[in-house]
């Protein structure tokens, strides 16, 4: 064999080395497409958001067809956010300033029917505004835990299984959702995931009720001498 015919086999071996790459490639992406790895999940929500049913996210497997007027199995920016918060498998830590949203109340109590871990955070001033689902969150038998600072606690967060955050303007109230322009901000970013388990953490610390009234060490002693 000449050297020529043999650089054309070695040509031709190359090419179709390539192409049967470029083919492997192109059949994996078409029957594995979620196995490609796209990078940790962004998304990004506004609102206000139009009004649609909300009832398949709490009842996906019922065969009765919701006989409410309102659009459905339409995708708005309130019905991905209830998706995000339903989709807890082990545990939802939530800090918000004000909580008035029936079918957000409703994904809460819904999550602690199936025996997820919730943690909830508030401002004290907001539980007591008409409308509050505080109440009968803390009725279902949740813990809430309430600042009572001086300043309000104005963060509107939350961190569902310990890797997804939520975070934006919204307050979890109907006018925010429905009349207001705000924004959510969903993502699995470690990075940016971290700092907020963090804050809930130290959050949660200084608001433990027990901790607030345990006397401390001058307390102790003063009461000791006299």
């Amino acid at each position: 064999m000449s050297v020529v015919q043999m650089v054309k086999i070695v040509g031709l071996g190359a090419v179709a080395l390539t192409l049967s790459v470029e083919w492997l490639g192109w059949l994996f992406c078409r029957l594995w497409p979620r196995k490609i790895s796209r990078g940790p999940l962004k998304e990004v929500f506004f609102f206000p958001t139009e009004v649609a049913c909300t009832e398949r996210l709490f009842t996906p497997d019922s065969p009765f067809p919701c006989p409410c007027p309102l659009p459905h199995n339409v995708n708005t920016s309130f019905t991905r956010l209830l998706g995000h918060i339903l989709s807890a498998s082990s545990s939802l830590d939530l800090c918000v300033f004000a909580f008035t949203n029936l079918d957000l109340s409703r994904a809460v109590l819904a999550l602690h029917t199936r025996g997820i871990s919730i943690r909830i955070l508030t401002d004290m001033d907001y539980t007591l505004i008409t409308g509050s689902q505080i109440g009968a969150i803390r009725r279902a038998g949740i813990c809430v835990r309430c600042d009572s600072g001086a300043v309000h606690m104005h963060h509107k967060f939350a961190v569902v299984d310990g890797r997804r955050l939520i975070t934006g303007s919204l307050n979890w109230t109907l006018t925010a959702i429905q009349s207001n322009k705000e924004n959510i901000l969903v993502t699995e970013e470690p990075d940016l995931v971290l700092p907020f388990i963090t804050e809930f953490k130290r959050l949660w610390d200084v608001n433990d009720p027990a901790r607030r009234h345990l006397p401390s060490i001058a307390e102790k002693t003063a009461s000791l001498v006299l």
